[in-house]
């Protein structure tokens, strides 16, 4: 049963390690919005 396809076609294994790549990949780019607005603002600040 752990082996089963879902519907995405991707087993539970596949799925969690999917999972941990684009959380990953969404933290880092995350960090890198949040140090280019701190940059941007430190050269011309908006408010």
């Amino acid at each position: 049963m752990a082996d089963q396809k879902s519907m995405t076609g991707l087993t539970d294994a596949e799925a969690k390690e999917f999972h941990e790549i684009f959380m990953q990949s969404m933290t880092m780019f995350f960090g890198v919005v949040i140090i280019a607005h701190i940059l941007a603002w430190l050269w011309r600040p908006w408010l």
